[in-house]
């Protein structure tokens, strides 16, 4: 029997001109999906909403806060909780700091049915996380005016 208590965490589907903000993931062994194309937000801390959780999380990890982020739909999996939260990024990717991560860009829906993006930073092709890739196919399926 698995004691592990499971994870919640809140993050953002942020797309501009048909395409998706994703991070590329520190390559470090011991996290979640190394090195892999992700969202952006991460944990709640104790007593946080997710929506107080995903505004801290984009600050501290892009410098940006969407004016409002809508709710998509839950994610649970055996581990982890995911609030996905949506959102337009308003301003160009240059006006975003990343405070976290080893790279960070915009993909086109091409590149998330493939599953990998080329990262100049990376100097290769890196996949992308298999529950980021879902997500990002079911929010297209649902939202098709998005990813055009």
């Amino acid at each position: 029997m698995n004691n592990k208590p499971i994870v919640e965490v809140a993050i953002a589907i942020l797309y501009r001109h048909g395409k998706f903000l994703l991070q590329l993931r520190d390559n470090i062994p011991g996290i979640l999906y190394p090195g892999h194309w992700a969202f952006f937000g991460g944990h709640l801390e104790p007593g946080e909403t997710p929506e107080a959780a995903l505004k801290r999380e984009l600050l501290e990890e892009i410098g940006y806060v969407p004016e409002v982020a809508s709710l998509f739909d839950p994610y649970p999996d055996t581990y982890v909780f995911r609030h996905v939260f949506h959102a337009p990024l308003t301003v160009e990717l240059n006006h975003l700091v990343l405070g976290e991560g080893w790279d960070m860009d915009l993909l086109t829906p091409e590149e998330i049915q493939r599953g990998e993006r080329y990262s100049e930073k990376a100097g290769q092709v890196r996949p992308l996380g298999p529950p980021h890739q879902k997500i990002l196919l079911d929010f297209m399926d649902k939202f098709p005016q998005l990813a055009a």
